[in-house]
């Protein structure tokens, strides 16, 4: 239809009445040049993937290819995140992080681990940006979980948020966090298991080892002349008892509810099942089912690396 109409409008154009203007600078022609459609393309390609990436259509990766300027975009599905993150996690465990990164074979697993699993080829820079990604996730929502008011619904992979007020609240004053209220973060376990460590290592952090290497306070020698008579065990007693009643009376009158034990969300468990590399499907379930009844041996899964796993699973069924 567009090309019926270019001849009207150009007969239009022509029976037009115009105005002669006497002007030495009157720009009559313009001639395009390959430099010219090179620079407008590039610069349509930049505008477009600004407005993709401030939107939030997509979370995109670029790859170079080998032909011209032509622009492959990497889409990361949650099959490829959980490839991904799978490998980081058995990596963290093993402590192969680099002082920027990952080891060098850390990325080759992941590759080889993306491309078995999700038939997908990707690049250390793909990987590289999808870390970033991820380290703002945790840098963001960690810091909201660590506020009152606020929880992990492992669900629906999202913030839990006591009511608008708080939202709205903690917002204010951190106004960079406004989309993360229904963002959906799938994987936040493995996401808070390996840069959890990597932001508790940074600058004035305490390891747990040097944490448990407190000096004992040095007590000044006391003069043999001045030490206390050996209690009797008459005293012993009686001062024991009268420990016991007071506490029993303190109990009685305390009106506080006693803490509910902890205990795993059976959505947690399930994602968690889900991470382990070739775990076959009627293991993953006979272990689901051990774990959604026995807390602690959930937990000692959790302490294993990675790569341990599989085979402990196996001889527990």
């Amino acid at each position: 239809m567009d090309d019926l109409l270019l001849p009207e409008v150009d007969a239009e154009l022509a029976d037009a009445e115009t105005e002669p203007v006497d002007d030495a600078n009157l720009i009559t022609s313009v001639q395009v040049t390959a430099e010219w459609n090179s620079f407008r393309d590039q610069h349509a390609n930049d505008m477009f993937d600004e407005y993709l990436l401030s939107h939030g259509a997509l979370e995109l990766d670029t790859m170079a290819t080998a032909r011209g300027n032509k622009r492959i975009y990497l889409t990361w599905t949650d099959e490829m995140d959980a490839a991904l993150l799978a490998v980081l996690v058995e990596h963290h465990n093993n402590g192969d992080h680099a002082q920027n990164g990952w080891k060098p074979h850390v990325y080759n697993s992941a590759i080889k681990n993306v491309r078995e699993r999700c038939n997908v080829e990707i690049t250390k820079d793909n990987i590289t940006s999808r870390c970033k990604t991820f380290d703002k996730h945790y840098e963001v929502i960690s810091k909201i979980l660590s506020q009152s008011g606020f929880g992990w619904d492992w669900v629906n992979d999202k913030l839990l948020i006591d009511s608008d007020d708080v939202w709205n609240k903690y917002v204010e004053a951190n106004k960079s966090s406004a989309c993360y209220k229904n963002k959906v973060v799938k994987n936040w376990e493995a996401i808070s298991t390996i840069y959890s460590k990597d932001h508790a290592n940074g600058e004035g952090a305490q390891t747990g080892a040097e944490a448990a290497q407190v000096q004992p306070e040095q007590v000044d020698d006391a003069s043999p002349d001045l030490q206390p008579k050996k209690q009797r065990t008459s005293e012993a007693i009686l001062s024991i008892l009268g420990d016991m009643k007071t506490s029993f009376n303190d109990s009685l009158k305390s009106t506080e509810p006693l803490p509910m034990p902890s205990v795993t969300p059976p959505a947690k468990i399930l994602a968690t099942l889900q991470m382990i590399p070739d775990l076959a499907r009627c293991d993953m379930l006979k272990s689901y089912g051990k774990f959604i009844l026995n807390e602690r041996l959930f937990q000692a899964l959790m302490e294993l690396p990675m790569d341990m796993r599989k085979e402990w699973l196996l001889l527990l069924n």
